[in-house]
């Protein structure tokens, strides 16, 4: 990114070409069956492009891939772009609808961009998510849809009316003609404009969803579950009883509710710390290493660690592991505390780090909260926790609830059983 750390961007061709190559690999008999499609991608982020005379995608056959102009759209500005500082944010209206609002958050990134790169925004029409512009290329759009579950994700929305916070946005000069048009979860988009590798033409294309939520729904049987997800970042989640979006914070609970699908909520305790601190901690060691003229792959570092800590008994370490912050509080940092001379082994202090982990997922979602709920159990995913003994541990341990771990939960999975079972309902 031009703007070094602080910006976190990804190339838009790139990721639809490798859309393309996935949809290319499924068998042509399968495709041709398909009825309708199902696409949800990370939340948050941000591009844009201009349809004007010209469409920013070009098929270049008759049956399979589209290639994105490259000067017609921009980059993807990810959930994890921290170039609104604290002192930026706090320049922003207030959403009127109580949402919160983030660095990385897509309307906090256009109005960076319209305050100090008002040229960059000038060359383009539209603006969504990632998985919004798939949408429309798909379905050859001159604007694009956006569902609540994605416009949630972008600051200013206000998920009970089902709208943009549109005056607090005028009033501050945000270029709300790039605003796109806000549907229901489950809402149809358009239809797929041309065969596409083998899918035929004219086969129903479902309003962009969010990965969350779609991961959920792929796990998710029973209303008394709770899915505990640990990747780069970590999540714990539950479907609301109800249909109003109200939950009893009593707890100092740091949660955020955002729309599921037939007009339920979920409850979100999200940190930006999951796997990527402790890949961070492993990364560390690596460099160390190789500092002291010794090399060791990162594989074998993981499977070393995580055996040393099996063998430990609890750590008094103390380990807090926001590295990267945290959304409602982006000044918070790291630390390491109580270090005594038995406490510092590679063992007990990765052991550490993982109970700094979960133990602040649950300072979010504590355990109180999920049985006031009615929660029984946990459904735990995520690539982090699935090959980590340890982290899987410890969520038993602290949350003191029967925790079962899914081989993993898919976002993809969720999307179809989304376009299956929603397309068109009301959600």
């Amino acid at each position: 990114s031009e703007l070094g750390h602080e910006g976190h961007k990804q190339n838009a061709p790139k990721i639809m070409s490798a859309l393309h190559a996935c949809v290319s690999r499924l068998p042509s008999n399968l495709t041709k069956r398909v009825t309708s499609i199902g696409i949800c991608g990370q939340m948050h982020g941000v591009m844009f492009w201009e349809y004007d005379d010209d469409a920013p995608w070009v098929k270049t056959d008759d049956s399979s891939r589209y290639d994105v102009t490259p000067n017609s759209v921009s980059s993807l500005y990810t959930w994890q772009d921290s170039r609104c500082d604290p002192e930026f944010l706090d320049s922003l209206p207030r959403p009127s609808s109580g949402s919160m609002l983030a660095s990385g958050y897509g309307t906090a990134t256009i109005f960076w961009f319209h305050r100090n790169r008002t040229e960059k925004l000038q060359k383009y029409n539209c603006a969504g998510t990632i998985q919004d512009f798939a949408v429309a290329m798909l379905c050859n759009m001159h604007r694009p849809v956006m569902s609540v579950q994605n416009a949630k994700s972008w600051g200013y929305f206000n998920v009970t009316k089902k709208q943009w916070d549109r005056e607090a946005l005028k009033e501050a000069g945000f270029p709300v003609a790039l605003l796109p048009e806000v549907v229901t979860s489950g809402h149809q988009a358009g239809l797929l404009a041309e065969t596409w590798n083998g899918v035929p033409s004219g086969v129903p294309v479902m309003a962009a969803l969010g990965d969350l939520q779609c991961s959920v729904l792929s796990v998710l049987h029973h209303p008394d579950d709770a899915v505990l997800n640990i990747s780069t970042s970590a999540q714990m989640a539950f479907v609301l009883p109800t249909r109003e979006p109200h939950i009893n914070l009593n707890h100092n609970a740091v949660v955020e509710l955002w729309p599921y699908f037939e007009g339920k909520f979920l409850a979100v305790a999200s940190t930006l710390n999951g796997g990527n601190a402790l890949a961070t901690f492993i990364t560390m060691l690596q460099h160390w290493m190789l500092d002291l003229g010794f090399h060791a792959p990162q594989s074998t570092l993981w499977e070393k660690a995580i055996e040393l800590a099996s063998k430990c008994e609890d750590s008094d370490l103390e380990v807090k592991p926001t590295l990267l912050g945290e959304r409602g509080d982006p000044t918070t940092h790291a630390s390491v505390s109580n270090i005594t001379l038995g406490n510092i082994s590679l063992g007990k202090t990765f052991k550490a780090c993982c109970f700094g982990l979960i133990t602040n997922l649950h300072r979010m979602m504590p355990r109180e909260l999920l049985l006031e709920n009615n929660i029984s159990r946990i459904l735990g995913t995520g690539s982090a926790l699935s090959k980590n003994k340890i982290l899987q541990e410890e969520a038993k341990a602290i949350y003191q609830l029967p925790v079962v771990f899914e081989s993993k939960s898919d976002a993809a999975l969720g999307a179809a059983l989304a376009a299956s079972m929603y397309m068109n309902k009301v959600s």
